[in-house]
Formats: C-alpha cells, structure tokens, sequence
C-alpha cells in the first residue's frame, strides 16, 4: 500500500460536479493498494496517516502529527498510484490490486481512520473520475509505503 500525502490547507473531492469530500487544513492521502495488501498493511498506514509528523511546531519544525494537531483528512483512492512505470512510456497495472480487492482493502483503511482519528475524515468514491482540488501547505508531500 502507498500514499501520497500532501499538507493542506484545505482538500476537495468532486464527482459529476458535486464536492463529495472537504477538509481545512490538515492531510489530504492518495492512496494506491497493491495485490497482497490487508490487515497489516491497513493497520500500518493507519498509523503513518495518523501519526507522522508533518505539521510544524512552536519552532517551526516538523513535529506534530495529524493525530496531534486535530486536523482533516481527506482519503481517495488512486489506482494509478501503484502503476508499474520502471519501464516503456505507458503505464502498466498489474502492480495494482484488482478493484474488488481493493475497494475492500480501501474501505477498511477508510474505516480504521475514522475509528481512530478524532478529527474529520472524508473520502472521495471508489473507482469514480473524481476532481481533486487542494492547496498544498509548505509545499510538503511525501510519499509512504505501509
């Protein structure tokens, strides 16, 4: 499983025009699932979503975490994220997980950070085209891998 989280001061998720999922400032994931991923993989992104740190503190460092700073989470899933692009000029899939399997695997990342986040946290719509919208804080992405 990967994410690519970006620091926001506010997210958007849009599909056939209408904004599904909204957060202010906090995190917004994309999230690619590969074949094999579950529980484990669930739970350690989880913690990563929740806990790395990469909102600054009175220093100005980065320090504070999601979980700490209360903020916003905005999850979407993204396929395209675990594309296989080591070689050739077009994409290839089969290092993503097939959409049942991960609409599954998504669904439960989804639930897990809404049980253990005490802040928002919204989503897009599995398998839709969907317009992102965001401001990036900082600019300050990073990629994870659970």
């Amino acid at each position: 499983m990967l994410a690519l989280i970006q620091r926001v001061t506010e997210a958007s998720v849009a599909v056939d025009g209408e904004v599904i999922g909204r957060v202010g400032g906090g995190l917004l994931a994309l999230v690619g699932v590969e074949p094999g991923d579950g529980d484990a993989q669930v739970a350690r992104m989880t913690g990563r979503l929740l806990g790395y740190r990469v909102f600054t503190d009175d220093q100005g460092r980065m320090n504070r975490s999601l979980a700490d700073t209360g903020g916003g989470l905005l999850l979407v899933s993204q396929f395209t994220l675990a594309a296989d692009t080591r070689s050739g000029m077009r994409p290839g899939f089969s290092t993503a997980a097939p959409p049942d399997e991960a609409e599954r695997v998504f669904a439960r990342l989804l639930e897990a950070c809404r049980t253990q986040h005490g802040g928002v946290v919204e989503t897009g719509r599995f398998g839709a085209h969907m317009v992102v919208g965001l401001v990036n804080d900082g600019p300050v992405t990073f990629l994870l891998r659970a």
